[in-house]
């Protein structure tokens, strides 16, 4: 685990959609203990907010981590205007439980929008594993897609819709999963992305009778089981995403829960986001 005085340099930064930026960060010992579905929590400055991210790809050798991030409130707006050669205040993980990799057969790693990012190393780990991994990016629209070629590398068939139809087939995730399973078996399908997405990817293979995988972003502030922030309900039971998770057993998650609480700071969120482009403008 990595903490403290270290220097959390952004070895590089590119934007890879709108709002969207890849950033490679120097984290030498996260980069080795690292594994698929962990993430890290940072603090872009001094005195600023912690918040988790999920490790989308590393390298042990170059010592680096990569993470993908959306710009959408004020932690994200300061991280997004820091440069290349810049450094975090800290990064503090490998956190949460390890993505459970076995040789389960045919598994479809599904990733909607920003979710792409944290599917990437799952499907990664799934075809090593010896699985038949499918690939399904998933997006509004062919501007808010990205990963394309490192998805088609981690995976043996990579499958794209988009609800415009601008790339790829038209529709939505659960639109791929049907087809997949009209076309054959699916053992397990993977599913990251927006919690209404996420639900209904549930919904729809509970009813098709495929184990689903889901990994969950509520609000979390220390990581490490302590403040009981990142709590949800899985199964009727209470579970904190940060220490039991990410990863939960799709059919068993309180999507409605999870989105209610999900809202709570959204108006904090959105004043101090605004004051912040007030500040800098």
């Amino acid at each position: 685990m990595e903490r403290g005085k270290q220097a959390f340099t952004l070895v590089e930064k590119c934007e890879i959609a709108p709002k969207v930026t890849r950033y490679v960060v120097h984290a030498p010992e996260s980069a080795r203990a690292r594994r698929a579905g962990q993430f890290v929590i940072v603090r872009v400055a001094e005195g600023g907010e912690r918040i988790p991210l999920t490790i989308a790809d590393a390298d042990p050798e170059q010592g680096t981590v990569t993470l993908v991030v959306q710009e959408v409130g004020t932690t994200t707006a300061r991280l997004a205007r820091l440069k290349q050669g810049d450094a975090l205040a800290d990064l503090v993980g490998p956190l949460g439980a390890a993505t459970h990799v076995d040789r389960f057969g045919t598994v479809v790693c599904v990733g909607g929008g920003i979710g792409i990012a944290p599917v990437h190393p799952i499907a990664q780990a799934m075809r090593k594993a010896g699985n038949r991994v499918v690939g399904v990016l998933a997006a509004r629209n062919k501007d808010l897609l990205f990963f394309r070629d490192e998805m088609k590398k981690a995976c043996d068939e990579l499958r794209v819709f988009t609800d415009d139809g601008s790339e790829g087939k038209k529709g939505l995730a659960t639109d791929a999963i049907r087809e997949l399973h009209a076309e054959g078996k699916v053992d397990l399908v993977v599913a990251i992305g927006p919690v209404p997405m996420m639900k209904f990817v549930s919904k729809l293979t509970q009813e098709l009778g495929i184990p689903t995988q889901v990994s969950l972003n509520p609000v979390m502030v220390d990581g490490t089981g302590m403040c009981g922030g990142c709590r949800v309900t899985v199964g009727g039971k209470t579970k904190f995403v940060c220490v039991d998770g990410p990863e939960f057993d799709g059919h068993l998650v309180d999507f409605d829960e999870l989105t209610a609480r999900q809202a709570f700071y959204r108006e904090q969120e959105r004043h101090s986001h605004n004051c912040f482009l007030n500040e800098v403008r």
